[in-house]
């Protein structure tokens, strides 16, 4: 799916199933604590704290996933209701990052 289909396809879902966008402070907020529960997984996998049992471990990967897409539905509601276009912004960040980046990263020996 493009960028600007999933522009189009949450606000679609919004309006069919959403009622209205929240507030952009509201999601914000949303985004925050999705942010925040992501954070809780990959402390869990990838880093050094233990998840509760068993079966919370065996669907952290599955809910890692969910909550990556959770972050991404609400930061589109967000650009959605703010006017702005996703894939205009990344390609202009994407730019950006090149011009200042494009040397700084392969001259880095803590990344060789």
């Amino acid at each position: 799916m493009k960028i600007e289909e999933l522009q189009a396809r949450v606000d679609q879902w919004i309006k069919e199933y959403g009622v209205r966008y929240y507030n952009e402070l509201t999601n914000t907020v949303i985004l925050m604590e999705e942010v925040g529960e992501m954070a809780r997984l990959v402390a869990r996998v990838y880093g050094e704290q233990s998840f509760k049992n068993l079966q919370e471990a065996e669907q952290a990967k599955t809910n890692l996933a969910d909550e990556m897409a959770d972050i991404l539905f609400v930061l589109t509601c967000l650009a959605n209701q703010m006017g702005i276009d996703l894939t205009n912004a990344i390609e202009k960040n994407l730019t950006k990052k090149t011009l200042r980046d494009k040397e700084r990263h392969q001259n880095n020996l803590k990344l060789k």
